[in-house]
Formats: C-alpha cells, structure tokens, sequence
C-alpha cells in the first residue's frame, strides 16, 4: 500500500469510530475524540460532559466500546481514556449539537444561532462563526452567518487553534447543515503584540545597582584628578 493510500484509508477510519462514537455517546455530551498510535497499541481520548456515562457501572460501558472498535474497526489493543469537558461553550461539536437540539424543538434558527454565538462568546471566545443551512424559510435551500469577535480565516493560527465541527440534522423541510468555528481564548497571533512590564524585584535590583555604578564612576574620576596632579608636579 502506497503512502497516499495508506493516509486516507486511516482517515476514513478515523471518521467512521467518530461518527459511531457520536450516536452511542450522545446522552453523555460527546465532544470529540483523538486517536494516537504508541508501541503498545492504540490510544484513543473521549471528550466528553458526563465521563461517568462513558465509563459506565464498573467501566462496563468503556470495556464493550474497546471490544467493539477492535473488532468493527480493526483497532489494534485500544486503550481508551476519558477527558472531562471544562468549558462546553468553547467545545464546536457540543455548540453544534445544541444548535441542532434546539432547531428540532421547533426554535427559530436565527434566535438558535444567535443564542449559541453569545454562549460562545461569554465564554471567553476571541471569535465565533456559525452558519446554518438548508431549507431555512423557503423551498429553496439557502444558509445564514452568525458571526462575532477577531476571527481570522487564513494563516497559521487558524490552522493551529481553530476548532470547528458539523452536524447535520433532519427536519420536516428537510435536511439542516449546522457548521461551528471558534478561535480558543489560548490563540496567540503573529499581530498581537504583548508587552511585558517589569516585576518589582527587576526594579528594586535596579535601585541597588545604580547607586554602585555611581560610587565607581565617582572612584574613577577621582583616580583621574590624581594622575592630572601627579603628571602636573
């Protein structure tokens, strides 16, 4: 098997555990998971709201997901690790997930999306972009920004801090596409500039050192007066 073959046969993979994932953890606010090879096998981190609901009564529940993702999708001795989500607001695929909860319930999209574009927000987001699409208003298909804050598209750190997800929905017109982008509080950009004040102590040690540095240049020149005198007799 070729490289090229080989890198998109592991994404397709990767893909399908998160979809499969997605539906058998939805009670337990699933929010993503990262899949990493080590010499021992496969490690596999959930992120998600409730942990307890993923690990069930006894681990029962985390034991039957490694015993079907080795045999369903030929993980090889997947070890599996929960991580509890601190901070939902900031989690795109839960954003996504509440949007399409509340557009089910009969919300009015713009009120769903401008709901969770303020969660976001208030949450500590640099910046936020939400767009729903599909059958919003009319027969014809068509979609909607919901967008706030510094939020970069292109470069290095969108590429590096952005998070996004898509969830797609089913409703009585039809079919609603829901795509989340956030730009993490921890983002660092190559425009912002950060000055740094001195501490107390860099300025208390700076205190002491000048009245030294005065008391040599004081013995110097007095050492100089004397060579003058001396050269002079």
């Amino acid at each position: 098997m070729s490289i090229v073959k080989h890198f998109i046969t592991e994404s397709i993979k990767k893909t399908e555990i998160d979809e499969f994932l997605q539906k058998k953890l939805e009670k337990a606010g699933y929010g993503g998971v990262s899949i990493s090879k080590t010499p021992l096998g496969t490690h596999i981190v959930v992120y998600a709201m409730r942990p307890g609901l993923v690990i069930g009564r006894g681990g029962d529940t985390i034991k039957e997901l490694a015993s079907f993702l080795e045999q369903k999708f030929g993980v090889s001795n997947p070890q599996i690790s929960v991580s509890e989500i601190e901070i939902p607001e900031l989690n795109a695929y839960i954003v996504a997930s509440r949007i399409a909860s509340a557009l089910q319930r009969g919300v009015h999209f713009r009120r769903a999306g401008f709901w969770a574009l303020n969660q976001v927000m208030d949450a500590g987001a640099l910046g936020a972009e939400i767009i729903i699409g599909g059958k919003l208003r009319t027969e014809r298909a068509r979609f909607e920004k919901f967008k706030a804050g510094y939020f970069p598209k292109c470069g290095a750190p969108p590429l590096k801090y952005m998070r996004r997800a898509e969830v797609h929905v089913q409703l009585k017109p039809g079919i609603f596409g829901i795509k989340v982008r956030i730009m993490p509080p921890e983002a660092q950009f190559p425009d912002k500039i950060q000055i740094v004040e001195p501490t107390p102590l860099e300025e208390e040690t700076k205190q002491e050192t000048e009245p030294k540095e005065q008391v040599v240049q004081e013995q110097s020149n007095e050492g100089d007066e004397v060579e003058d005198a001396d050269t002079e007799s």
